[in-house]
């Protein structure tokens, strides 16, 4: 290409080894993760006698079927146990690093990357999970992966891809005190849609963007899928390099100058052209709730249930009486109030440290006046808040303090809502079931999480700050 490059553009070109007639290019992968789930990736590279072709860039991490609580017994369900069992045997057989249970660096795998230095910018990472845009918080090409595709880059360590499109979401001005990344990602959704970025690239940019923290850009790019993406992006900056710099798997003395000399020419070029653009006022952006089965299904914690009768079409009053009968709301009721049963806070969404130190600040010297259940995102994560103390903030205001995993994010270990309660979570993605049978997700920030469970209700943090 000639003229201005985007981020994504910039990335593409630097690792398409070839590119067909029809656009479709295959991609070098710099970096595979594994999990449990990537079993059915490993049963068709033994089925097809291959071997892994680069172990060394390979990655396995237990994650989403660990147990949240007491560890030193055996996992109690037998999938569960097998699963994890059978990640560590893959693990050793084919030479990959593992952390598994007993891994000081145990974690979420979109958690653990970032913390060991694994995801660098301008790098393409990929995983069989869907919320690998994760990794795009560092200016990395990060997507999730099939099983077959799996298999292919455990094979290859390539992977065909057809070029997406390109969003830029310009999000300028100043966040309101106690509005977080959760509620920005939120609002983002609630604006373009559950489907709104599919097949694109989302470059989030703009001063509020800028102005984040690394813990808060994973949150925005975590939630890339929710919208439809097929990643998402941010570009690096010195806020990138200072949060890198001197982790285990980074660069160091002169491959660190030289990298990072390489990282500033990453960012999009003036001029570069997006095949779409959406730009939001900071400004207008408050502490943000779902009220449906679906991320798009959200509304500011002081607005109030949608009606049925006020949607354009049909199919619209149809969607929302679906949602609204699914979550047990009432059409016109205000959001602030209605009941919460539990809260989880936690997953690769909001489960890391600030996250927690975020939900703890309302917590301190408080009450939960309903059960929940806190687990950080990684052992590092557990480590380091333990060391503040905020898990004795948890602990002492009626919570339970959890060990790392994926957890009530998506139930596998157990860790489930009961059917009819309603949970406000901190995890990406509120469809029917996705907690338990029945169960009822509201998402939310860590804080939004936190001032629930102190009035077994949607709260307006705002009013505990």
């Amino acid at each position: 290409m000639t003229g201005p490059r985007t981020l994504f553009e910039k990335i593409w070109a630097a690792h398409a080894v070839t590119t067909r007639e029809d656009g479709t290019s295959l991609l070098w992968i710099d970096r595979h993760l594994v999990h449990e789930g990537s079993f059915h990736g490993f049963g068709m590279l033994e089925h097809s006698g291959r071997k892994i072709r680069r172990p060394d860039l390979t990655f396995a991490m237990a994650d989403h079927y660990v147990p949240s609580h007491d560890r030193r017994h055996p996992i109690a369900d037998p999938e569960a146990a097998g699963l994890v069992t059978t990640l560590a045997a893959n693990a050793a057989r084919h030479g990959i690093t593992h952390f598994g249970l007993d891994s000081p660096d145990q974690g979420i795998v979109h958690v653990v990357g970032p913390e060991l230095g694994l995801t660098l910018p301008g790098l393409v990472l990929v995983c069989g999970d869907s919320h690998t845009s994760t990794h795009g918080a560092f200016g990395t090409l990060a997507f999730g992966i099939g099983a077959s595709e799996v298999a292919h880059v455990l094979a290859t360590q390539s992977l065909w891809q057809k070029r997406p499109k390109t969003l830029r979401i310009t999000i300028d001005g100043t966040l309101h005190p106690h509005v977080a990344a959760k509620d920005v990602i939120l609002a983002v959704i609630a604006r373009i849609g559950a489907a709104g970025a599919t097949g694109h690239v989302i470059e989030y940019a703009g001063s509020a963007i800028r102005a984040l923290g690394m813990e808060a850009r994973m949150t925005i790019c975590n939630m890339s899928i929710e919208a439809g993406g097929r990643a998402g992006m941010i570009a690096p900056d010195d806020v990138t390099f200072g949060w890198i710099s001197g982790r285990r798997h980074a660069p160091r003395g002169a491959a660190w100058d030289a990298a990072v000399a390489e990282w500033r020419r990453l960012p999009s070029d003036p001029g570069a052209l997006f095949d779409r653009e959406v730009h939001l006022d900071a400004h207008s952006i408050a502490p943000t709730v779902t009220w449906g089965t679906t991320p798009e299904a959200a509304l500011p914690v002081t607005g109030n249930v949608p009606n049925p009768d006020d949607a354009k079409d049909a199919a619209g009053r149809q969607a929302i009486a679906a949602q609204l009968a699914y979550m047990g709301l009432t059409p016109g009721a205000p959001l602030e109030g209605t009941r919460i049963d539990r809260v989880f806070i936690g997953s690769c969404t909001n489960g890391r440290l600030p996250d927690l130190r975020a939900a703890a600040a309302v917590l301190k010297g408080r009450k939960a006046s309903i059960p929940g259940l806190v687990v950080p995102g990684s052992v590092a994560v557990k480590r380091e808040a333990e060391a503040e103390g905020l898990d004795a903030v948890f602990t002492d205001a009626g919570l339970t303090w959890g060990e790392p995993g994926c957890s009530m994010c998506v139930g596998m270990n157990g860790d489930l809502v009961a059917p009819g309660q309603r949970c406000a979570s901190t995890s990406n993605r509120n469809f029917e079931g996705r907690q338990g049978q029945g169960a009822r997700t509201h998402l939310m920030s860590p804080a939004m999480a936190a001032a629930a469970a102190v009035a077994g209700a949607i709260t307006d943090v705002r009013k505990l700050a």
